[in-house]
């Protein structure tokens, strides 16, 4: 699973590199997505397909399922590596994410998520400012 976060531009033409640390992760293509918490995010092939596998067994009928359908499918498009280890991001995600000029690439499980830093440093201050549970942070640590 990739972890840590890596800082970036986005260049004129849309392009992010995404950290060679990552690159393995996605070297087989990837699908990039409308994330929560407004960031990208980055599933590698085989990721994406068990993700479509439960949004098609969501339920039709149930407003909330289709929406979140709506919202995440979307948005997606698939992505491959570029020789210089960068990926473009299409317009619409970026207007969606704010990904113009500084980026963070973090490493998740299952996932990378490409945030504008701004956000991101809201979004560790409010973790901050709100820690987990302790039972929570028990559990993970035993």
């Amino acid at each position: 699973m990739p972890f840590g976060e890596y800082q970036y531009n986005v260049d004129d033409k849309g392009r992010v590199i995404l950290p060679p640390a990552f690159r393995d992760f996605v070297a087989d293509g990837m699908v990039i997505t409308r994330g929560l918490d407004n960031c990208l995010f980055v599933f590698p092939l085989t990721a994406w397909e068990r993700i479509e596998k439960h949004l098609v067994e969501l339920p039709l009928t149930d407003p909330e399922s289709r929406n979140f359908v709506r919202f995440f499918y979307s948005g997606a498009a698939k992505a491959k590596l570029d020789s210089a280890g960068r990926i473009s991001l299409p317009v619409p995600l970026r207007s969606f994410a704010r990904t113009e000029g500084n980026v963070v690439v973090v490493g998740a499980p299952n996932r990378l998520e490409i945030w504008n830093e701004q956000l991101w440093l809201a979004n560790l201050g409010a973790v901050q400012e709100n820690p987990p549970a302790p039972e929570l942070l028990r559990e993970l640590v035993g």
